[in-house]
């Protein structure tokens, strides 16, 4: 029987996949990945030729069907995003709840996202936490953040880096400005940063060194005590 692999991929060091990623990458009929471009040079650099197919946040409602012909007629796939592990912020949802529909079989493999390792690294609890992915840009954002004032355990967000400061900003309106934070930027790379302190020290940081607002960012953020 065919089946969907939900293979996750480094966030920044190569080296990160797993042997088992790779396994899968080598077997699969073909792959479908959020940019073909980005793809195409991960599976360049570890020497694996498949078919690409194009599976992103602007055509997956869309792409799906095929996909979902793909897999009956007998194909087996991988879904990969560009980095971290697929439906995690990322396109994948729409399919996985669609091969459920259709009784297809989906197997997702363990490995790289980012909110783990900046988590861990923050040195608030991680005993229990909530992971909020990116705010609303817009409609919503004053709501979920209002909502999120007596939230007791450990918030993680994703944030893009032309929104960080904005963001900064609003997280302590609404939490307060002692609320402790950490910023992670660039994981696993080598400009890896974690800037940690209260919202207004971290806040002040970027004010300060706005020049150093680059890549991918996480906030990990202190809950109500």
């Amino acid at each position: 029987m065919s089946k969907l692999y939900l293979v996750p991929t480094p966030i920044g060091n190569l080296d990160d996949i797993t042997l088992r990623a790779v396994k899968i990458l080598q077997q699969v009929d073909g792959i479908l990945a959020e940019d073909t471009r980005n793809s195409g040079m991960l599976l360049k650099h570890l020497g694996i030729s498949k078919p690409l197919f194009a599976h992103h946040a602007h055509n997956e409602h869309h792409s799906t069907a095929g996909i979902i012909k793909m897999l009956k007629e007998g194909k087996n796939l991988a879904l990969v995003s560009d980095a971290g592990t697929p439906a995690i912020s990322d396109p994948g949802f729409l399919l996985v709840r669609e091969c459920l529909k259709q009784g297809l079989e989906i197997e997702c493999l363990p490995g790289a996202t980012a909110f783990v390792p900046a988590l861990v690294n923050s040195g608030l609890p991680s005993d229990r936490f909530t992971f909020e992915g990116f705010l609303p840009h817009k409609k919503g954002r004053q709501t979920r953040l209002q909502n999120l004032q007596n939230e007791e355990r450990t918030m993680i967000f994703y944030e893009s880096p032309h929104r960080l400061i904005k963001t900064l900003e609003q997280l302590g309106e609404y939490l307060g400005a002692d609320r402790q934070a950490c910023v992670s930027r660039e994981l696993t790379k080598m400009f890896e940063e974690n800037i940690r302190g209260t919202l207004a020290e971290v806040l002040k940081h970027y004010q300060e060194n706005p020049n150093t607002i680059k890549g991918e960012i996480v906030l990990v953020i202190a809950g109500k005590e």
